[in-house]
Protein backbone atom coordinates (compact mmCIF):
# COMPACT_ATOMS: atom_id res chain seq x y z
CA UNK A 1 0.00 0.00 0.00
CA UNK A 2 1.74 3.18 -1.11
CA UNK A 3 0.70 6.70 0.20
CA UNK A 4 -1.84 8.28 -2.33
CA UNK A 5 -0.92 11.71 -3.05
CA UNK A 6 -2.18 14.70 -0.62
CA UNK A 7 -5.95 15.51 -0.76
CA UNK A 8 -6.55 19.69 -0.10
CA UNK A 9 -5.96 20.39 3.51
CA UNK A 10 -7.69 23.54 5.13
CA UNK A 11 -6.66 25.04 8.38
CA UNK A 12 -8.60 26.31 11.00
CA UNK A 13 -8.72 27.62 14.27
CA UNK A 14 -11.04 27.55 17.38
CA UNK A 15 -11.03 29.01 20.69
CA UNK A 16 -11.97 27.41 24.11
CA UNK A 17 -11.40 27.97 27.42
CA UNK A 18 -8.18 29.09 28.40
CA UNK A 19 -6.75 28.56 24.54
CA UNK A 20 -7.09 29.14 20.97
CA UNK A 21 -5.94 25.51 19.24
CA UNK A 22 -5.28 25.06 15.59
CA UNK A 23 -6.44 21.66 13.64
CA UNK A 24 -6.12 20.71 10.05
CA UNK A 25 -8.90 19.09 7.80
CA UNK A 26 -7.60 16.56 5.11
CA UNK A 27 -11.36 16.15 3.43
CA UNK A 28 -12.77 13.91 0.97
CA UNK A 29 -15.83 15.10 0.53
CA UNK A 30 -17.51 12.16 -1.71
CA UNK A 31 -16.39 9.80 1.48
CA UNK A 32 -19.09 7.93 3.30
CA UNK A 33 -16.53 6.75 5.93
CA UNK A 34 -16.47 8.69 9.17
CA UNK A 35 -14.29 11.13 9.70
CA UNK A 36 -10.81 10.24 11.15
CA UNK A 37 -9.09 12.29 13.74
CA UNK A 38 -5.56 11.72 14.40
CA UNK A 39 -4.20 12.78 18.05
CA UNK A 40 -1.27 13.04 20.38
CA UNK A 41 -0.07 14.81 23.42
CA UNK A 42 2.23 16.53 23.36
CA UNK A 43 2.80 15.64 19.88
CA UNK A 44 0.86 18.02 17.53
CA UNK A 45 -0.82 17.38 13.60
CA UNK A 46 2.89 17.85 12.28
CA UNK A 47 3.54 13.78 13.51
CA UNK A 48 0.78 12.54 11.76
CA UNK A 49 1.59 13.70 7.87
CA UNK A 50 2.91 10.05 6.61
CA UNK A 51 -0.10 8.28 8.14
CA UNK A 52 -2.56 10.90 7.33
CA UNK A 53 -1.00 10.11 3.28
CA UNK A 54 -2.22 6.65 3.67
CA UNK A 55 -5.78 7.55 4.38
CA UNK A 56 -7.30 9.78 2.00
CA UNK A 57 -10.13 7.63 1.20
CA UNK A 58 -12.03 9.50 4.09
CA UNK A 59 -11.63 13.16 5.51
CA UNK A 60 -8.67 13.09 8.12
CA UNK A 61 -8.68 15.81 10.81
CA UNK A 62 -5.10 16.12 13.11
CA UNK A 63 -4.59 19.15 15.50
CA UNK A 64 -2.18 21.09 17.90
CA UNK A 65 -3.47 20.29 21.65
CA UNK A 66 -3.45 23.48 23.75
CA UNK A 67 -0.07 25.29 23.79
CA UNK A 68 1.45 22.75 21.55
CA UNK A 69 3.28 24.57 18.02
CA UNK A 70 0.31 26.56 16.43
CA UNK A 71 -2.34 26.19 19.45
CA UNK A 72 -2.22 29.13 21.75
CA UNK A 73 -2.81 28.50 25.86
CA UNK A 74 -3.25 31.61 27.62
CA UNK A 75 -0.74 30.67 30.42
CA UNK A 76 2.02 27.71 28.88
CA UNK A 77 3.46 27.52 32.26
CA UNK A 78 0.60 25.86 33.67
CA UNK A 79 -0.57 22.14 33.58
CA UNK A 80 -3.50 20.74 31.02
CA UNK A 81 -5.13 18.02 32.13
CA UNK A 82 -6.83 15.18 30.30
CA UNK A 83 -10.31 16.32 31.21
CA UNK A 84 -9.37 19.99 29.38
CA UNK A 85 -8.45 18.17 25.92
CA UNK A 86 -10.94 16.18 26.19
CA UNK A 87 -13.32 19.40 25.89
CA UNK A 88 -11.26 20.76 23.19
CA UNK A 89 -11.25 17.66 21.14
CA UNK A 90 -15.22 17.59 21.83
CA UNK A 91 -15.13 20.99 20.61
CA UNK A 92 -13.50 19.96 17.30
CA UNK A 93 -15.48 16.79 16.71
CA UNK A 94 -18.37 19.20 17.39
CA UNK A 95 -16.82 21.88 14.40
CA UNK A 96 -17.13 18.85 11.72
CA UNK A 97 -19.59 17.65 9.55
CA UNK A 98 -21.01 14.56 11.43
CA UNK A 99 -20.46 12.39 13.68
CA UNK A 100 -19.17 9.94 15.94
CA UNK A 101 -15.81 9.94 14.50
CA UNK A 102 -12.49 7.07 14.27
CA UNK A 103 -10.12 8.18 16.65
CA UNK A 104 -6.57 6.71 16.04
CA UNK A 105 -4.89 8.13 19.49
CA UNK A 106 -0.79 8.08 20.22
CA UNK A 107 0.59 8.09 23.61
CA UNK A 108 -0.78 10.95 25.53
CA UNK A 109 -3.19 11.34 23.11
CA UNK A 110 -4.69 8.16 23.97
CA UNK A 111 -4.81 9.34 27.50
CA UNK A 112 -7.09 12.34 26.44
CA UNK A 113 -9.22 9.90 24.14
CA UNK A 114 -10.03 8.14 27.04
CA UNK A 115 -11.41 10.77 28.54
CA UNK A 116 -12.75 11.89 25.38
CA UNK A 117 -15.18 8.62 25.11
CA UNK A 118 -15.74 8.46 28.80
CA UNK A 119 -17.35 11.90 28.68
CA UNK A 120 -18.71 12.37 25.11
CA UNK A 121 -19.22 8.68 24.16
CA UNK A 122 -21.62 9.57 21.44
CA UNK A 123 -18.60 11.53 19.62
CA UNK A 124 -16.56 8.59 18.80
CA UNK A 125 -17.23 5.29 16.72
CA UNK A 126 -13.99 3.35 17.40
CA UNK A 127 -11.06 4.47 19.31
CA UNK A 128 -7.75 3.30 18.64
CA UNK A 129 -5.19 3.94 22.03
CA UNK A 130 -2.12 3.19 20.80
CA UNK A 131 0.75 2.79 24.15
CA UNK A 132 -1.40 4.75 26.62
CA UNK A 133 0.95 5.74 29.13
CA UNK A 134 -1.39 4.86 31.93
CA UNK A 135 1.31 4.28 34.47
CA UNK A 136 -1.35 4.35 37.32
CA UNK A 137 -2.56 0.45 35.85
CA UNK A 138 1.31 -0.68 36.54
CA UNK A 139 2.35 -3.24 39.38
CA UNK A 140 4.93 -0.95 39.79
CA UNK A 141 2.79 2.26 39.53
CA UNK A 142 4.09 4.00 42.94
CA UNK A 143 8.12 3.35 41.44
CA UNK A 144 6.83 4.83 37.74
CA UNK A 145 4.73 8.05 39.27
CA UNK A 146 7.85 8.65 41.56
CA UNK A 147 10.29 8.60 38.73
CA UNK A 148 7.71 10.68 36.79
CA UNK A 149 7.50 13.18 39.21
CA UNK A 150 11.59 13.16 39.46
CA UNK A 151 11.46 14.17 35.70
CA UNK A 152 9.16 16.95 36.67
CA UNK A 153 11.17 18.12 39.34
CA UNK A 154 14.89 18.06 37.45
CA UNK A 155 12.94 20.30 34.54
CA UNK A 156 12.37 22.88 37.31
CA UNK A 157 15.68 22.45 39.22
CA UNK A 158 17.69 21.84 35.82
CA UNK A 159 15.83 22.79 32.78
CA UNK A 160 14.97 20.71 29.75
CA UNK A 161 18.24 18.95 28.99
CA UNK A 162 17.92 17.30 32.20
CA UNK A 163 14.45 16.36 32.27
CA UNK A 164 14.55 14.67 29.02
CA UNK A 165 17.50 12.84 29.58
CA UNK A 166 15.53 10.86 32.68
CA UNK A 167 12.28 11.21 30.25
CA UNK A 168 14.22 9.01 27.78
CA UNK A 169 15.91 6.72 30.70
CA UNK A 170 12.57 6.01 31.75
CA UNK A 171 10.43 5.74 28.73
CA UNK A 172 12.96 3.08 27.49
CA UNK A 173 13.44 1.19 30.53
CA UNK A 174 12.45 -2.65 29.76
CA UNK A 175 10.95 -4.07 32.59
CA UNK A 176 9.89 -2.75 36.01
CA UNK A 177 10.91 0.28 37.32
CA UNK A 178 12.86 0.22 40.07
CA UNK A 179 12.37 1.97 43.27
CA UNK A 180 14.78 4.73 43.20
CA UNK A 181 15.37 4.51 39.47
CA UNK A 182 13.92 8.37 38.94
CA UNK A 183 16.64 9.31 41.27
CA UNK A 184 19.42 7.97 39.30
CA UNK A 185 21.74 10.81 37.70
CA UNK A 186 21.67 10.99 33.60
CA UNK A 187 23.94 13.18 31.80
CA UNK A 188 22.30 15.10 29.05
CA UNK A 189 24.80 14.50 26.76
CA UNK A 190 24.56 11.06 26.52
CA UNK A 191 21.49 11.56 24.26
CA UNK A 192 22.82 14.71 22.64
CA UNK A 193 20.60 17.03 24.78
CA UNK A 194 22.10 20.62 26.33
CA UNK A 195 23.27 20.32 30.12
CA UNK A 196 22.72 23.90 30.05
CA UNK A 197 19.15 25.37 31.50
CA UNK A 198 17.77 28.41 29.23
CA UNK A 199 15.54 29.52 31.83
CA UNK A 200 12.39 28.61 30.37
CA UNK A 201 9.78 26.42 31.97
CA UNK A 202 6.87 26.50 29.25
CA UNK A 203 7.88 23.40 27.47
CA UNK A 204 4.71 21.09 26.93
CA UNK A 205 5.85 17.94 28.04
CA UNK A 206 7.33 18.60 31.08
CA UNK A 207 5.34 21.89 32.04
CA UNK A 208 2.19 20.80 30.82
CA UNK A 209 0.69 17.23 30.48
CA UNK A 210 3.79 15.15 31.96
CA UNK A 211 2.17 14.74 35.50
CA UNK A 212 -1.45 14.90 34.71
CA UNK A 213 -1.17 12.48 31.66
CA UNK A 214 0.71 9.83 33.52
CA UNK A 215 -1.08 9.72 36.76
CA UNK A 216 -4.42 9.47 34.80
CA UNK A 217 -6.68 7.24 36.48
CA UNK A 218 -9.10 5.96 33.42
CA UNK A 219 -13.11 5.41 34.53
CA UNK A 220 -12.92 1.59 33.60
CA UNK A 221 -16.46 1.73 34.24
CA UNK A 222 -17.07 4.20 31.99
CA UNK A 223 -15.22 2.62 29.15
CA UNK A 224 -16.63 -0.58 29.78
CA UNK A 225 -19.73 0.68 29.09
CA UNK A 226 -19.25 2.86 26.82
CA UNK A 227 -21.22 3.45 22.60
CA UNK A 228 -17.81 3.65 21.21
CA UNK A 229 -15.71 -0.16 20.74
CA UNK A 230 -12.22 1.09 22.10
CA UNK A 231 -9.57 -1.08 20.87
CA UNK A 232 -5.93 -0.82 22.50
CA UNK A 233 -2.75 -1.17 20.48
CA UNK A 234 1.00 -2.02 21.25
CA UNK A 235 3.99 -1.92 19.70
CA UNK A 236 5.29 -5.66 18.73
CA UNK A 237 8.84 -3.75 18.88
CA UNK A 238 7.91 -1.78 22.32
CA UNK A 239 7.46 -4.71 24.47
CA UNK A 240 9.00 -4.11 27.70
CA UNK A 241 8.42 -0.44 27.81
CA UNK A 242 6.56 1.70 30.55
CA UNK A 243 3.87 2.36 27.52
CA UNK A 244 3.37 -0.77 26.34
CA UNK A 245 2.97 -2.26 29.76
CA UNK A 246 0.28 0.07 30.48
CA UNK A 247 -1.42 -0.94 27.31
CA UNK A 248 -1.16 -4.05 28.02
CA UNK A 249 -2.85 -3.03 32.08
CA UNK A 250 -5.58 -1.20 30.28
CA UNK A 251 -6.79 -3.90 28.33
CA UNK A 252 -6.68 -6.29 31.42
CA UNK A 253 -8.74 -3.78 32.83
CA UNK A 254 -11.37 -3.69 29.94
CA UNK A 255 -11.29 -7.51 29.69
CA UNK A 256 -9.03 -8.02 26.24
CA UNK A 257 -6.13 -7.63 25.04
CA UNK A 258 -3.68 -5.18 23.32
CA UNK A 259 -3.96 -5.38 18.96
CA UNK A 260 -0.16 -5.81 17.95
CA UNK A 261 0.90 -2.95 15.38
CA UNK A 262 4.51 -2.61 13.82
CA UNK A 263 7.57 -1.52 15.33
CA UNK A 264 7.39 0.84 17.89
CA UNK A 265 5.90 3.47 20.30
CA UNK A 266 6.39 5.88 17.06
CA UNK A 267 5.65 3.44 14.37
CA UNK A 268 3.42 5.51 12.62
CA UNK A 269 6.30 8.03 11.94
CA UNK A 270 7.63 8.35 8.52
CA UNK A 271 10.37 11.23 8.96
CA UNK A 272 8.82 13.05 11.38
CA UNK A 273 10.87 14.43 14.24
CA UNK A 274 13.98 12.58 12.58
CA UNK A 275 12.12 9.02 13.63
CA UNK A 276 11.20 6.47 11.21
CA UNK A 277 8.97 3.82 11.74
CA UNK A 278 6.77 0.83 9.53
CA UNK A 279 4.16 3.62 8.41
CA UNK A 280 3.02 1.54 5.89
CA UNK A 281 2.43 -1.24 7.83
CA UNK A 282 1.00 0.17 10.50
CA UNK A 283 -1.43 1.80 8.38
CA UNK A 284 -2.49 -1.49 7.11
CA UNK A 285 -3.12 -2.21 10.46
CA UNK A 286 -5.05 0.20 11.53
CA UNK A 287 -7.30 0.54 8.58
CA UNK A 288 -8.35 -3.34 9.01
CA UNK A 289 -9.16 -2.38 12.91
CA UNK A 290 -11.18 0.73 11.49
CA UNK A 291 -13.01 -1.49 8.92
CA UNK A 292 -14.22 -3.55 11.76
Amino acid sequence: MEAATQIAQTTHSLEVPGAVLTYDVRENASSTQPTLLMIGSPMGAAGFGTLAGFFTDRTVVTYDPRGVERSEKADPTTESTPDQHADDLHRIIAKLDGRPVDVFASSGGAINAFALVSEHPADVRTLVAHEPPAAQVLPDRCEALAAVVEMHQAYERDGFGHAMAKFIAVVSHQGTIPADFGEQPVDPAMFGLPPEDDGSREDPLFAQNLLTCTHYQPDFDALSKTSARVVIAAGVESEGTLASRAAYGVAERLGTTPHMFPSDHGGFLGGEYGQTGKPEEFARVLRQLLSC
